[in-house]
C-alpha cells in the first residue's frame, strides 16, 4: 500500500488557539509539511484545487513546483485538478512544466470540482461542468500523448496541428479520476483505462463502496482486465497515538472545529459525536493496531492500494502532530505494506528509468 498526504490548504482560525494564520505563513507551512512528509518515508504528497474561501489553493501547480524544487523522492499529486475549470491547454503547459522540474515524479487527480464561487468566477455551472471536465480531459491526454493535435469541442477554441510546449518529461503520466458520488467520472475512467481515487471522506463508508464497485463493473464492460483495475481512496481525519485515548483526546478539539464550522454554514451534520466519527467514517484514529485494523476492512470493500491522509496540524502541538506521522511510518505504514501490495508510483518507475508507464 502507498500513503500520501493531502492538503486543500484551508486557511482558519487554530481550533485551539483561535488565531488566523497569514496567507504567506499557511503557505509556507504546506512546503514544510511535504518536506516533513518526503524525511519520514511517506510515498506522496497532494495538493488540491479550490476557488474560494477558506481555501488558498487555486494554484497548485505553483506550490507543486516549490516542492520539486526542495525535495527530490516524494510522488507529487494534484487532488484535484479542476479541469471543469481550466483551459486544458493552460493546463498541459502548467503541468508539462512541472513534471520536467519535477524529474517525473508528477501524477494527476482529476474532477470537476465543486463550491458555489465556481460558478462566478468561471461561469461553470452544474449544467455543464461535467461536459467540460471530459473534454477538458480528453484534450489534455491528447496534448500529452502528442506534439501534434488536431481537435475540436465545445467549450474552446479548436485545434490545428498544434503543438504544445514543453513537452512532458514522462511519455505517459497516470491520471486519476477523483470522485465523491459521481457516476459520471468512473464512468470516464473506467472508459480510459484509468485509475479511481475515491474521495471517502463525507460519509460513512457504503456509497463510496457502492461507487468503486461500480467502477469494477464499468472497467470489465469496456474490456479491461479486472486485475489491471486500480483504486485509491481518501480519509475523513487522521491521528494516530500509542493508545486509543489518546489519539481521541489529541483530535477531539479537531472535531469539534469542525462540527461547529459545519453547523454555522448550515451544512448536514453526519456524526454527532467524536466516537461515532471515528467508528463509522473513514477517519484513522487510534492506536496502530486500531488503524490497521481498519484500513485491513476498509480495503475488504475497496480493494485500493493507495490511501491519503490529513497533512494538516489542525491545532495540536508540533510533538503532537509530529509523532503522529512518525508512528504511522514506524508500525502502521509497514504492516499494510506487507499486507496489501501496491503498484509502483511516478516516482518508483522514474527511479527505474520506466518514466510515465502505468499500469
Amino acid at each position: 500500500m502507498k500513503f500520501l498526504l493531502f492538503t486543500l490548504v484551508t486557511r482558519v482560525p487554530d481550533p485551539r488557539t483561535g488565531v488566523l494564520p497569514e496567507t504567506r505563513e499557511r503557505l509556507r507551512s504546506v512546503v514544510e509539511q511535504a518536506c516533513l512528509a518526503e524525511d519520514l518515508g511517506y510515498d506522496g504528497f497532494a495538493v488540491g484545487e479550490r476557488h474560494e474561501d477558506p481555501f488558498l489553493s487555486a494554484a497548485p501547480p505553483v506550490i507543486l513546483s516549490h516542492i520539486a524544487a526542495v525535495t527530490s523522492r516524494i510522488t507529487l499529486f494534484t487532488a484535484v485538478t479542476t479541469l471543469s475549470l481550466l483551459d486544458p491547454v493552460r493546463a498541459f503547459e502548467d503541468y508539462s512544466t512541472l513534471d520536467n522540474l519535477a524529474g517525473g515524479r508528477l501524477e494527476l487527480i482529476i474532477g470537476k470540482g465543486n463550491g458555489a464561487a465556481q460558478a462566478e468566477l468561471f461561469h461553470v455551472t452544474t449544467d455543464d461542468q461535467w461536459e467540460r471536465n471530459r473534454e477538458g480531459y480528453e484534450l489534455f491526454r491528447q496534448l500529452w500523448a502528442s506534439d501534434s493535435v488536431t481537435w475540436s469541442g465545445r467549450f474552446r477554441p479548436p485545434l490545428e496541428n498544434a503543438k504544445a510546449l514543453p513537452r512532458p518529461l514522462q511519455p505517459r503520466i497516470r491520471i486519476w479520476h477523483g470522485s465523491a458520488t459521481s457516476r459520471d467520472s468512473v464512468e470516464l475512467a473506467a472508459r480510459h483505462g484509468d485509475p479511481l481515487f475515491s474521495a471517502n471522506v463525507t460519509n460513512p463508508i457504503e456509497p463510496y463502496a457502492e461507487l468503486v464497485g461500480h467502477y469494477r463493473e464499468r472497467w470489465e464492460h469496456y474490456g479491461h482486465d479486472p486485475a489491471d483495475a486500480l483504486v485509491g481512496a481518501g480519509t475523513a481525519g487522521f491521528h494516530v497515538a500509542r493508545t486509543s485515548q489518546q489519539a481521541l483526546d489529541a483530535y477531539r478539539p479537531i472535531f469539534e472545529a469542525r462540527l461547529a464550522l459545519s453547523r454555522k454554514l448550515g451544512l448536514p451534520i453526519v456524526f454527532e459525536t467524536l466516537d461515532d466519527f471515528a467508528t463509522r467514517s473513514s477517519a484513522l484514529i487510534g492506536s496502530p493496531e486500531q488503524v490497521i485494523d481498519k484500513v485491513g476492512r476498509q480495503h475488504e470493500r475497496f480493494g485500493h492500494e493507495v490511501i491519503h491522509l490529513s497533512a494538516e496540524r489542525d491545532g495540536r502541538t508540533v510533538v503532537e502532530h509530529r509523532d503522529s506521522l512518525e508512528l504511522f511510518q514506524s508500525e502502521v505504514a509497514p504492516e499494510l505494506r506487507r499486507r496489501i501490495p501496491s503498484r509502483p508510483l511516478a516516482t518508483d518507475t522514474a527511479s527505474s528509468e520506466l518514466i510515465g508507464v502505468t499500469p
